[in-house]
C-alpha cells in the first residue's frame, strides 16, 4: 500500500480518532480536511489508501473507536468477527447499547437496545464485542426464522460456541425477546452444517415433512471411504447436495463427478441442488425429493 512521506505509519492503515491524533501533533485540522484522509464517521477517518467502502472489518474499527464503554459490537458485526461471514453487501455495523446510552445515527451503524452485563462482553481482535454465547442468544432470536438458524448453525459450524452451552444460556434467560422463536432455532439447530445454504436446503426439506435425514453423512463401501454427503437418508441411501459456485471450477468439476460414478456405484442416488432451486423453487424441490424418497422406499429389502 502507498502512502504519503508526511503520513504517520500509526495513522497509515487502521482507523483514528481525529481529535487524538490532532491533540498529539500528527496531523493538524486543515491536514484531516484533504484529500489524503477519508471521514467515516464524526472524529474517525482513515487513510484514503486503506480505505474500502465494503470492508465491514474497517467499519467495526470505526465504529469501535466511537462506542461508550457499557456498549458492544454485537449481531452480525459480532459474527463476522468470530468467522462466521452471514452479511449482505453494505450491511451496517450492529452495535449493542444498554439502554440509556446513545450514539449519534449513522447510515453505516444498526443500535440494538438491549441489557449488556459485563459477563456477556469480551475484547476480541481489539474491539468490544458480544461474547459468541450473547451473539448466538441474540441471533437465535431474531427473525426471520431461516435467518437465525442460518446464524446459529454457523457460529456451531465455527466452534465457537457449543449447542448444550447456548441451550443453558437460553433456559437461564427466559422471557427475553424472541424466546419461542429461539427455542424453534435450537431443536433445529446442526453443528455439522457446512454452509448458509446448506442450512436453508435443511430446513426447507424439514419443513416439508421430509425428515429425519442426516448432515455430513461418510459412505462407505466394503469399509472404504467413498464420500462425505451433504444430507442424507442412509438407509435409502439417498443424498442430497447443495452445489454452490465453487463446483463449476474445472478441477472441482472433474472430482465431483468421479466422486458421483463412485457413490452411484455403491447403490446411492444424490439429488444436487442449486441457490435457485433452494430460494426460488423450493416447491419443485421439494417436489423431486419426496418423489426420489418414494421410489427409494419399496425397493429396500425388507429385514
Amino acid at each position: 500500500m502507498s502512502t504519503h512521506a508526511r503520513v504517520p505509519r500509526c495513522l497509515a492503515i487502521l482507523p483514528f480518532r481525529g481529535s487524538r491524533a490532532v491533540n498529539e501533533g500528527l496531523l493538524t485540522r486543515p491536514m484531516l480536511r484533504g484529500p489524503t484522509w477519508v471521514r467515516l464517521l464524526p472524529d474517525v477517518y482513515v487513510h484514503r489508501d486503506a480505505y474500502r467502502a465494503d470492508d465491514h472489518r474497517m467499519w467495526c474499527d470505526a465504529v469501535g473507536l466511537r462506542l461508550p464503554p457499557d456498549a458492544a459490537l454485537a449481531g452480525r458485526s459480532a459474527a463476522h468477527l468470530f468467522g462466521a461471514d452471514l452479511l449482505a453487501r453494505n450491511a451496517p455495523v450492529t452495535a449493542l447499547l444498554p439502554t440509556a446510552v446513545r450514539l449519534r445515527p449513522h447510515p453505516r451503524l444498526r443500535v440494538i437496545r438491549s441489557p449488556l452485563p459485563e459477563r456477556d462482553r469480551i475484547r476480541f481482535a481489539g474491539l468490544p464485542v458480544t461474547t459468541p454465547l450473547r451473539t448466538a442468544f441474540d441471533l437465535g432470536r431474531s427473525a426471520p426464522r431461516a435467518e437465525a438458524l442460518v446464524a446459529v448453525d454457523a457460529l456451531l459450524r465455527r466452534r465457537v460456541v457449543t449447542l448444550p452451552a447456548l441451550r443453558t444460556y437460553a433456559a437461564a434467560h427466559p422471557g427475553w425477546p424472541g424466546a419461542p422463536l429461539l427455542g424453534e432455532v435450537l431443536a433445529l439447530a446442526e453443528p455439522l452444517s457446512e454452509s448458509p445454504m446448506e442450512t436453508r436446503l435443511r430446513l426447507l426439506l424439514l419443513d416439508a415433512g421430509l425428515g429425519p435425514l442426516t448432515a455430513q453423512h461418510e459412505v462407505r463401501a466394503g469399509g472404504r471411504f467413498l464420500a462425505r454427503v451433504d444430507l442424507a437418508w442412509p438407509a435409502l441411501r439417498l443424498a442430497v447436495e447443495y452445489d454452490g459456485d465453487q463446483h463449476r471450477e474445472r478441477a472441482r468439476f472433474r472430482r465431483d463427478v468421479a466422486r458421483l460414478n463412485a457413490l452411484r456405484a455403491a447403490g446411492w442416488i444424490v439429488l444436487r441442488f442449486t441457490a435457485d432451486d433452494v430460494l426460488r423453487r423450493p416447491e419443485a424441490t421439494v417436489t423431486l425429493v419426496r418423489q426420489a424418497l418414494a421410489e427409494r422406499r419399496p425397493a429396500l429389502p425388507r429385514p
